[in-house]
Parts: C-alpha cells; sequence; structure tokens
C-alpha cells in the first residue's frame, strides 16, 4: 500500500485590539468562519463594510462568527476597530470519505502516537487522523518530522495531517496538563502545591476547535471520532451498535453518531527510566462509575446544523444503547514517577481486555499486581478486639467495659496520654487483673495525632493482630445490638456472610441533664437523634467492625485503611441494617447517606456530651483526635441532639451492672473508681468557680440551648458550621411548623 499523505499546517493567529482571532476558514465564496479566542466580549464583534455578521455563536467561552461577505475577505470592527480578516480556504479534500480519527496532542512522545495510529488503524479501519499538537511551534515542528517518518511504516493509513498553533490553546489558569492536578484521581489535591498556570500545556481551553476542524477539514470524511492519542477504542461485537466498526456504526445509526464511554486505565508501575505506554496500562478501578464522553459522527447524516463540541455532539441524540467503550491511558497523560501520584493505588485492579491487549496486541510485557490469595474466613472464629484512646476517662471507664464484656468482646487495648484524673492508673489496675492492655500513647515526637500514633503503634500488638475481628471506637460510644440476646454472636449470627459491618453514630444529647452523677450512661441519656438526621454531618459517621483477615492493610479510625484491591470482590460490608454497602464506599467512606444509612441490627450509641458538668471537663481535656480544636458551644450545639428518644440498649442494662457489679467486688478496682469520681467532681467544681466556665456552664444549660437541642431538624447545615450564635432568639421561643427550616449563607448572614 502506499505512503499516508502528510501535511503539517500552522495556524496562524490574528490579533485586532487586544481580541485574537485564532483562525478564520472561508467554506464557501463570500462565505467564512471566524474563530475569536475564549473570553472575547460578543459586543467587541460588529460587522464592517461588505460583511454580514448572520450569527455569532457561543461554544464553550470562546465565539464563532458565521461572516457573508462580498468584498474579497470579510472585515470587522473588534473591539472598535476595523480589520480585514485572513481566510484560509477550507481543505475538506484531505480527509474525503475516510474514516478519521481528531486527536490531541499534549507532550506524549512520538512513539506512543505511533502506537496509537497503528492499533486503530489494524483494529478499528482508521483510515485518516488529524492531529492538533498543543506544542510551542519550534517543538511541534521537531515532533512534526518523527511523525512523518514513522508513519510511513504504517501500512492502511491513507492520511495524516498535523496542525499546530502559534498561540497557547490551553486554560490560561491552569498549570500543565500532564501535572497530577489536573489528573481527576488524583490523592490528595487539597494539599498540593500547584505550580504556575502553563497556557501552552494547560487542559484545553478554546473549545470552539472542534467546530473550527470540523470546518476547515473534517466535514466531508466518512466518519470522525474524537480520541486522544492516549485513547484505546475496544472491540465493538456485542456493542449496541451497527457495523464491524465505530466508524460503520456513526454512518449506520439514525442520528448520524455514536457516543464513545471510555474509562480511565494505569499502569501497575513502569519500569524505572521508561516512559509510560499503552501497554503499560493494565488495571482500572474498581469503584470508578464516572465515564469519560466523546463521539463518533457521520458529518454527511447529521446535516450543517449540529455543533461539534468536546462531549457530544449538539442537535444528534443517539440512542441509549448506542456507545462504544474506549480506554484512556492515564500514564500518557499525566507521566509521574510513582501511579500513586494521579490514582490511589488501593483503587486499582487489573482488567482482563488491557491484559490481553498489552500482551497480544502491543506485545508488551506490563509489570503485574502482585497477587494475594484470598483470606479464609471461618464463622465459627468471632473474638473481637476494641482498640481506644483515652485521656481523663476514668469515671467512664467501668461501665464502658463492663458492657462490652457483657456483649460478648473479649479484648480491649487502651492508648492513654497526659491524664491527670487516674485514668491511666486505673487501666494499669485492669491491665494487672486480666481485663485490658494498657499502653502509653507513643505520639509524643511523631508528628501523629494521638489515636492516629495509636492506631499505627496498635496494629504491632498480638491482641490486635491475632482477634477475629476488630474496631476501633472510643469510651463514649457504645455498640448498640439490637438482633438476638443483644451479643456480638448474635449480631455474627444475623449477618453471618459480612466480614465488615459499620455501626453507624446515634447521637444521644444530654437529655437536659446537668449535673454529674455517677450512674449509667444509658439509663440517664435516652434523647437523640433521630435516625433520618443528614444534618450535621458527623451524625451519621460510623466505626466499623472488621474481619481481620488481611483485606486492608491498617487501622483507620472509622474503618480500616488501605484496602487491598485485588482483594475488593472478597469484602461483604454491610450496614447496621445487614445491607450491603456500594463499593465506592470501600476506600474511603466515613459516614453513611441516605442510601446506605442502617440501624435495625446494630448502631453505635454515641454519647458524645453527657451531662452538662462532664462536658466541661471534656472540653478543659480537649480532643484525642484533633487536639487543636476547640469542644465549645459550637461543639454542643451540633452533638448535644434531644429530638427522639431511643432506650433499645437499656435491655443490656441489667447484664451491664451484673458485669459491672463483680468488677467492684474487687477492692483495688472499686477504690480506684471512687477516685476517678472524686476527681472529676472535683475537676467539675474547680471549673465552675472560674468565670470562664461558670458562664459556659450557665449558657449550656439555659433555655435557649435547651430548646435548640430539640430544633436540629429545621437547621440547614451551614447552621451546624457556623454556630447557634447564628440562630436568633425568637426562633426558640415559638413552636414551630413540622416543615420550618432555617439556614444561613457561608458568610453567616441569616435569611
Amino acid at each position: 500500500m502506499g505512503k499516508p499523505g502528510f501535511q503539517t499546517i500552522l495556524l496562524t493567529h490574528q490579533e485586532i485590539a487586544d481580541i485574537c482571532v485564532i483562525d478564520t476558514v472561508a467554506v464557501a465564496p463570500g462565505h467564512a468562519y471566524a474563530y475569536l479566542a475564549t473570553d472575547t466580549p460578543p459586543e467587541s464583534v460588529e460587522a464592517a463594510n461588505d460583511t454580514r455578521l448572520e450569527n455569532l455563536r457561543s461554544v464553550g467561552n470562546g465565539l464563532i462568527a458565521d461572516l457573508h461577505y462580498t468584498s474579497a475577505a470579510p472585515e470587522l470592527t473588534l473591539g472598535g476597530t476595523p480589520c480585514q480578516l485572513v481566510p484560509t480556504p477550507a481543505q475538506t479534500d484531505l480527509f474525503d470519505r475516510l474514516n478519521t480519527a481528531l486527536a490531541f496532542r499534549n507532550g506524549e512522545p512520538v512513539s506512543a502516537v505511533l502506537d496509537w495510529l497503528r492499533y486503530h488503524v489494524r483494529h478499528h479501519a482508521l483510515q485518516a487522523a488529524l492531529i492538533v499538537d498543543r506544542a510551542r511551534p519550534d517543538e511541534a515542528a521537531k515532533f512534526a518530522r518523527k511523525l512523518k517518518k514513522g508513519a510511513k511504516e504504517i501500512n492502511g493509513l491513507k492520511q495524516l495531517v498535523h496542525v499546530h498553533s502559534d498561540m497557547p490553546l490551553g486554560q490560561a489558569d491552569l498549570p500543565a496538563e500532564a501535572h497530577p492536578f489536573n489528573a481527576p484521581d488524583a490523592p490528595g489535591k487539597d494539599r498540593m502545591d500547584i505550580p504556575e498556570p502553563a497556557p501552552w500545556d494547560a487542559p484545553l481551553g478554546e473549545l470552539q476547535l472542534f467546530e473550527l476542524m470540523r470546518r476547515r477539514f473534517l466535514d466531508t470524511a466518512r466518519a470522525v471520532a474524537l480520541l486522544e492519542v492516549s485513547d484505546l477504542l475496544t472491540d465493538i461485537t456485542g456493542a449496541g451498535v451497527k457495523g464491524r466498526t465505530v466508524f460503520d456504526a456513526a454512518v449506520k445509526s439514525a442520528t448520524g453518531s455514536v457516543v464513545l464511554a471510555g474509562r480511565n486505565c494505569y499502569p501497575w508501575r513502569v519500569r524505572k527510566g521508561d516512559a509510560a505506554a499503552h501497554g503499560d496500562h493494565i488495571c482500572v478501578q474498581f469503584d470508578a462509575t464516572k465515564l469519560r464522553k466523546r463521539w463518533c459522527v457521520a458529518p454527511s447524516r447529521t446535516g450543517p446544523n449540529t455543533v461539534w463540541r468536546m462531549v457530544r455532539i449538539v442537535s444528534a441524540s443517539p440512542e441509549p444503547d448506542e456507545w462504544v467503550q474506549f480506554y484512556r491511558c492515564m500514564g500518557l497523560r499525566h507521566p509521574a514517577d510513582s501511579v500513586s501520584k494521579i490514582v490511589p493505588k488501593t483503587s486499582l485492579i487489573e482488567d482482563a481486555t488491557l491484559l490481553d491487549m498489552a500482551t497480544n496486541v502491543f506485545d508488551h510485557k506490563a509489570l503485574r499486581m502482585p497477587e494475594i490469595a484470598a483470606p479464609e474466613m471461618s464463622s465459627d472464629s468471632n473474638d473481637v478486639a476494641i482498640i481506644t484512646c483515652m485521656k481523663n476517662e476514668g469515671p467512664f471507664i467501668l461501665e464502658w467495659l463492663a458492657y462490652h464484656r457483657a456483649i460478648g468482646v473479649k479484648d480491649v487495648l487502651v492508648y492513654t496520654n497526659d491524664c491527670n484524673d487516674g485514668t491511666d492508673i486505673f487501666l494499669q489496675l485492669l491491665q494487672k487483673k486480666g481485663y485490658v492492655q494498657h499502653r502509653e500513647n507513643p505520639f509524643e515526637g511523631t508528628g501523629l495525632k494521638p489515636q492516629h500514633a495509636a492506631l499505627q503503634a496498635g496494629e504491632k500488638e498480638e491482641v490486635i493482630k491475632y482477634a477475629d475481628w476488630v474496631i476501633s471506637m472510643d469510651v463514649d460510644e457504645f455498640i448498640n445490638i439490637k438482633v438476638g440476646d443483644g451479643t456480638v454472636t448474635a449480631l455474627f449470627d444475623a449477618v453471618p456472610d459480612a466480614n465488615l459491618i459499620s455501626c453507624t453514630w446515634r447521637l444521644f444529647g444530654n437529655s437536659d441533664v446537668h449535673e454529674y452523677t455517677d450512674d449509667p450512661l444509658m439509663a440517664q441519656f435516652t434523647r437523640c437523634a433521630p435516625e433520618i438526621t443528614r444534618k450535621p454531618h458527623q451524625a451519621w459517621g460510623f466505626k466499623t467492625l472488621f474481619r481481620n483477615v488481611g483485606l486492608f492493610k491498617k487501622l483507620g479510625v472509622h474503618r480500616p485503611k488501605g484496602l487491598n484491591p485485588q482483594l475488593w470482590n472478597e469484602i461483604n460490608w454491610v450496614n447496621g441494617s445487614g445491607a450491603p454497602l456500594p463499593k465506592d464506599m470501600y476506600r474511603n467512606a466515613w459516614r453513611s447517606t441516605s442510601s446506605t444509612v442502617g440501624y435495625d441490627m446494630v448502631q453505635l450509641n454515641h454519647y458524645a456530651v453527657r451531662s452538662a458538668e462532664s462536658f466541661l471537663v471534656k472540653r478543659d481535656r480537649g480532643r484525642v483526635n484533633h487536639v487543636d480544636r476547640d469542644q465549645g458551644l459550637a461543639y454542643w450545639f451540633r452533638m448535644n441532639n434531644n429530638v427522639d428518644q431511643d432506650t433499645s440498649i437499656q435491655r443490656m442494662i441489667p447484664a451491664m451492672q451484673a458485669e459491672k457489679d463483680r468488677l467492684l467486688s474487687d477492692p483495688e478496682i472499686a477504690e480506684a473508681h471512687a477516685f476517678s469520681v472524686d476527681r472529676h467532681r472535683a475537676k467539675i467544681d474547680a471549673l465552675k468557680e472560674t468565670d470562664n466556665y461558670a458562664s459556659f456552664y450557665k449558657e449550656l444549660t439555659g433555655h435557649r440551648m435547651q430548646r435548640l437541642a430539640r430544633l436540629h431538624p429545621h437547621f440547614g447545615a451551614n447552621v451546624f458550621l457556623a454556630g447557634p450564635e447564628v440562630i436568633p432568639d425568637w426562633l426558640t421561643e415559638r413552636e414551630l411548623p413540622d416543615d420550618f427550616f432555617f439556614t444561613v449563607d457561608k458568610q453567616e448572614t441569616a435569611h
């Protein structure tokens, strides 16, 4: 077969009165389209002399002027300055009746572009390609020479046109497209140092280019597929389209177009010193649901009144089943020394189609994911271990410990730091008696928050390593099991195949109990948030019981972290009603949603505030995980929810009390508990002697805050972010209808 026709074409812009005309294309005698750059004000464009401005269309933020003229060239007034445009005749003959790819190149090496061409010529009957090169003119010219040389060897390629511009075409405020900031799934973007804007290399900003390429080059092509040089079409066999190729499908479609639906793919790893190639891309994200939309269009079928945009052909609506899949090779678009910079590796799994293509199409030996054997899970092994952190929680230890022992928890590992109420001494005694294991929190000097340091250290402890089930939770949280006899055995029997069970918080308020007494929390505090409590967002936080079989690499505050993605399909994660959680929650979720919340089998009673007096001590103590945040009035307002009532846990009070009494029958334990209670009472009295805490206590126990604790369903999310100060007093003095709603804007201005 003959060598392909090859041209490299430079788009030469005109600049008039600070207005940039990217190109002007003459499509017929006396008829041209002018393409004006992004952010050109429409009012700055006026026809002049013998030119009629038939239409001025906005595409993206750029403009397309449809011009009819009787003079030698179209004339406009741009920004008040008369000018004559320099039209270029359309060159649609280059692609006449050819299956054509329209692609944009932004730094990909010539080897990758040639691989992309060979693949689509051989497997998808591609005959021609129009490649818009985003590089600066000198670099683009060097690339064109290499491209021309390599393309000569591609049998079946009939036409190849390389287009570049003398002006940058990227978004002016973004860094280079290759930077991880522009990778859609890159982790840690909120902590990323963003480089300076790079308009030559940034993601495409001139979205009218699709129409420009159409009018100048592609209007008589048989069919045009919008594909990047990082995109690989898949076999259309079995797709809901007609024909052997995607180009056939567009021609045979009643609308003249089909959707291309793209899935991002990634290398697992690239060999040191090598650039990523198509054949390295063997992985996809198991939990990704969003597809990239592109298109393939048969211009003669859709007619002249459609508009080509990035994600669709305007005025052409393919049928829902008229789509073809492609893969987007993200390591080519966003080259990085580690794949983890552009995608969480915990989301990646190998894809059979990509593996086959790597070996049999690209003849490439890709680096594979390490294999991990599926874990063995026995429903007969159900010992539970709790890992927790405490600071000055002495008077509350015994009830919490007795309750969880009563429901069948076997082991408790406690980390403490900076205690001055006897908590650490009490726990050392309980360790000596064999009821807990106690450790000093190793967070000092690590740069970690105390809770995170404890979890990291706890992973190495045998009590955690060899537990069948593990949960990270706090001493103000109680696992409330509603099935069977209320024990963990009953819960596991109810969901025998589950290996993760998320227990969603039910926020329990102070039930208007102001004074501290040494009575069970579960007896004193019965007022709580309704089950359907979307706001504040903390209301549906959860803690997770997980089977300790290696599905995840490490402990987390709300759930295990560091998923081994090879094992994702071994996960059977259920909510508190036993319903399966969706896979998009497997890696990072820490709270329930309206579609995933459930309380029927188990919930986590969260006594975050307890009595008003005890809350004074909690505020003085500080938070275990957010040590730099004050637990002031805003925290009390968010977490003190007294709207509903729930006494379901009280059926376990006799079992808890029996275990607590057994523990207290040991004189040393009884003495340590009494000491903690006395210290707590003394601390409360000392705090109330200070003006600051006396005033704070008065506010907590006043009518206004008591009333607000029963009005949470009436408030928008921003109210909880702003704090109770933004709520007008009149609102607490009236009876409110059920549908009453109050919120504030982000600047805390009531409306």
